[in-house]
Formats: C-alpha cells, sequence, structure tokens
C-alpha cells in the first residue's frame, strides 16, 4: 500500500439494493478487481443512498453484508484497496451539505434520473431522491478522484460534479480534483432477460429479468428456459435479434468465448440445446464464487474487522481534505 500515493485515485461503489446480479459483476466488479492492481481504488458500499427508498432495517443490514462478501468472492482485496461502508465516513454527509450551498437548483431539476424515479414513486419524491446528485458528487470528490467509472445512467452526475468541482475551485483556489470518466473495455452490455432492450438491474421487481450471483442451479435453469428469444433457431450475435443475442453475450463473459465460436458451436442445435448449455455455464462459472461467498459470509466477525479497518482508512483520507475546505470558507477550525 506504500506506492498509492503515486497511483490515480479511482472511486466507484454500488448501492445495496435488490440483488447483485451478473451484469454487476460483469459490468463493474470484474473490472474493479482488474483495475485494483493499477490504482488506488475506493469501493465505498453507498448505503446513504439507499434510503432514498424506503428500506426493511434488518433487510438492508443484511444485505450490506451480502454485497460486501460477494465484493471479496469476486476478488476485490481489503487489504490491496479501501473497501468501506459509507455511511461509517461522516465527511460525505458534511461534504455534501457545503456541496448543496453551491448547487443551483435548476441543475438538479435537469437530471434526467430523479425525473425517471419520481415518475415511478410519486408519494415518495423526496428532498434526499432530488438531492442523490450531491452526495454523490460528495462521495467522488472528497478523496482527490481522478478517475470514476461511469455507465450512461451516471454520466450527467459526474457532469455535475465536475461543474461543481470547478464552480469551487475557480472561488477558494484549487480544492478539488477535476474527476474523468473511465469507461473500461467491459467487453458486451447484458440486458434483462424478459425485457432486452433494457438493461439488466439489480433492483428490477421481476426477478425473472435477472441472474442474480447467489442463484441456485435451478433458479438459473428456469430463468434462462424462460428467456425471451424469437422465432428463430439460430445462436447468434444480431442486434435486431436482441433476446438471443443478449444470451450470446452473456454465455461469452461466462466462458470467454467470442460471439462467432459461440455461433459456429451451435449452428443448427436449435435454442433448446443452447439455453440448456448457457445454463450450465453460468450455473459452473457461479459455484466457485457462490462458494467462497459461504466461506466469507460466515465469519461476521471478520467482515466487522475489516469494515473497522476500512472505515479507518477512509476517515483518515477523508480527514485533510475536509480540513482543508473548512479552512477556506472561514470555519474556526475544531479544537
Amino acid at each position: 500500500m506504500g506506492d498509492r500515493k503515486q497511483k490515480p485515485v479511482l472511486l466507484s461503489g454500488i448501492q445495496p439494493s435488490g440483488n447483485l446480479m451478473v451484469g454487476n459483476y460483469f459490468g463493474a466488479i470484474k473490472n474493479w478487481v482488474t483495475l485494483q492492481g493499477q490504482y488506488d481504488c475506493l469501493f465505498p458500499l453507498v448505503d446513504l443512498h439507499a434510503i432514498t427508498v424506503r428500506q426493511n432495517p434488518a433487510e438492508l443490514r443484511a444485505r450490506c453484508y451480502d454485497f460486501l462478501a460477494l465484493y471479496i468472492a469476486c476478488g476485490i482485496d481489503p487489504d490491496q484497496n479501501t473497501v468501506f461502508v459509507q455511511s461509517h465516513v461522516p465527511a460525505h454527509a458534511q461534504l455534501a451539505w457545503i456541496l448543496n450551498c453551491f448547487t443551483y437548483m435548476g441543475e438538479l431539476n435537469r437530471m434526467h434520473q430523479f425525473k425517471e424515479k419520481a415518475s415511478r414513486s410519486e408519494q415518495n419524491i423526496s428532498a434526499g431522491l432530488f438531492d442523490y446528485p450531491v452526495l454523490m458528487a460528495a462521495d467522488i470528490l472528497l478523496y482527490d478522484t481522478k478517475l470514476v467509472p461511469v455507465g450512461d445512467d451516471q454520466k450527467q452526475h459526474l457532469e455535475l460534479t465536475r461543474d461543481l468541482a470547478s464552480r469551487f475551485n475557480a472561488r477558494y483556489g484549487d480544492v478539488f480534483t477535476i474527476p474523468e470518466p473511465f469507461v473500461p473495455d467491459v467487453g458486451g452490455r447484458i440486458m434483462s432477460l424478459q425485457e432486452p432492450l433494457k438493461k439488466m438491474s439489480k433492483s428490477d421487481t421481476d426477478p425473472n429479468n435477472y441472474i442474480a450471483l447467489l442463484d441456485d442451479a435451478d433458479t438459473v435453469r428456469r430463468k434462462i428456459k424462460r428467456a425471451v428469444t424469437d422465432s428463430g433457431c439460430s445462436a447468434a450475435y444480431d442486434e435486431s435479434r436482441p433476446g438471443i443475442a443478449n444470451l450470446v453475450v452473456i454465455l461469452s463473459c461466462v466462458t470467454g468465448e467470442s460471439y462467432g465460436a459461440i455461433e459456429e458451436r451451435f449452428a443448427g442445435k436449435g435454442y433448446r440445446r443452447f439455453k440448456q448449455e448457457l445454463a450450465d455455464a453460468v450455473t459452473a462459472f457461479l459455484k466457485p464464487l457462490q462458494k467462497r461467498y459461504r466461506a466469507i459470509r460466515g465469519d461476521e466477525k471478520a467482515m466487522e474487522t475489516m469494515l473497522r479497518h476500512g472505515a479507518e482508512q477512509a476517515r483518515d483520507r477523508a480527514r485533510p481534505m475536509l480540513e482543508n475546505i473548512h479552512n477556506v470558507l472561514g470555519f474556526i477550525p475544531e479544537i
């Protein structure tokens, strides 16, 4: 860990809602594992973001442990990276308030994700849901983050983060590092099993739309059997046939085979045979990951020790930034 200061800081987090699924693994976590040797990585579990939607407290706490155990089972090394829970580092919320005072209402009104979520939950349009992007900006700016892996749904939030950092710096000097979007080569994008024109989501209300990392073999087989295809019979990657194309992407991700090799291997064999082998391949891929998960999740004391260490690291890293911000704003230093 001694060479951290020589590496650019990369931060990425996942909200502990729903179930971590294969889309999260191939779209984010697998890349984190690859990047952890190249960058100074922080991987917060952003539980403060999760409460913009009502949560069952016991389920939220258990899910946080589940997600963290899955992080480690997937290959994230807590000794090599800063892995922590967002709510364990008060500086996130403290900086969010300060950034609120530099954020314009019009900027937040333009956020596409807020409009989309508000339209789905008109009875729970809270200030927290509206202000979500400012807390995300605080998460990023608190640690001199240079690189932020982003998907299409978060690009607008990162642009706001950059605008806030530039606005603050223009008034108070070079306080914040201006973060850059980081788009790693993630291979194929995994879509919903039932609605293949939509991205697979861990928060989908229909569990048949995704394959969770903790799904057992029977569940995987049932979900893949029911997955949307089309009236054809050839397993090939063809964007005009999104259902079967999505299944080809999933098989390519779990086996490493190219799309062309998959098409050649299943030529003339029909969808039934293809789906059977896809289910076998996904199950084989998940089995060792699930075994590692059970071993980690079964030792909650060890997980608590890991989280305590991660929070201490994050607080130590956040403290100088927050002190500098307080100083340039004219706050009296803590005595």
